[in-house]
């Protein structure tokens, strides 16, 4: 069982500049066709001052730090056994290429179903730019089987 003391645990921030090589890479491996995603005339038509993310590209930032490897070590958890339970996300503010984003998270409950059988780890972040402002929130459920 996963020690229900990591609940409130702080993991290391994850920082990641938003470039639109990138971001055109994330839409094209989604399927996302809108221009507006690839195409830096059609963002500005649209109202952007750059290439928008898509809405599920920040969860690339904590991948890419290392700090997912980091908790799962820290619990104990063999990456075998994850399954990806959930994830949301609640935008304040669009992000663009060009902004640093930083994504601070914490562990905010572990529970668990089926006597034991399957435990979740759920863990929510909010992710800031450049000039601090809180541009989402970035809720994640990982399922453990046992």
């Amino acid at each position: 069982m996963i020690d229900r003391k990591w609940i409130g645990h702080q993991l290391p921030a994850a920082e990641m500049l938003v470039e639109r090589g990138r971001l055109r890479f994330f839409a094209k491996a989604i399927g996302e066709t809108d221009p507006v995603y690839t195409d830096v005339e059609a963002a500005h038509a649209a109202g952007y001052p750059d290439l928008p993310a898509p809405p599920t590209f920040l969860f690339s930032a904590e991948l890419d730090s290392g700090a997912v490897e980091s908790l799962l070590s820290q619990l104990e958890i063999p990456i075998a056994k994850i399954l990806h339970g959930e994830q949301s996300f609640t935008y304040a503010k669009p992000v663009c290429a060009g902004d640093r984003v930083t994504l601070s998270a914490k562990i905010t409950d572990i529970y668990d179903k089926k006597n034991g059988a399957l435990e979740f780890v759920v863990k929510t972040a909010e992710a800031r730019n450049q000039a601090g402002e809180t541009v989402a929130e970035v809720r994640t459920v990982l399922v453990v089987r046992n």
